[in-house]
C-alpha cells in the first residue's frame, strides 16, 4: 500500500495539537482528520476519532504496527517541510 499524498493544514492556537492532515492511499482512498501532536517525546500522528458515550474510538486506524508508522513518518515528514516553507 502507497501513500501518494499528505496535505497539511496548520491549526493556529496555542497547545499540542499543530496541524491537521488529509492522507491519500494509492490514488484511491483519502482519510481527513489526522492531527499533528506535540507530545512529550516530540511529534505524532493521531487517527482520527469520534466520541461516543464519553469516550473517543479511532474511526481509522492501521491494523499493523508497520503500517501505522509509515503513516506517522509521512505525516510528520510532510509537517516539518510545510514548516521549513513557512520561515
Amino acid at each position: 500500500m502507497e501513500i501518494t499524498e499528505v496535505r497539511i493544514f496548520p491549526f493556529q492556537g496555542n497547545g499540542t495539537l499543530k496541524a491537521y492532515a488529509s492522507l491519500t492511499i494509492e490514488d484511491q482512498v483519502v482519510v481527513r482528520g489526522i492531527r499533528v501532536i506535540e507530545g512529550r517525546n516530540g511529534l505524532f500522528a493521531s487517527m482520527p476519532s469520534r466520541k461516543w458515550k464519553d469516550e473517543y474510538y479511532d474511526i481509522f486506524f492501521p491494523i499493523t504496527a508497520e503500517m501505522r508508522e509509515v503513516i506517522q513518518e509521512k505525516v510528520i515528514e510532510a509537517y516539518q517541510n510545510q514548516e521549513k516553507k513557512a520561515v
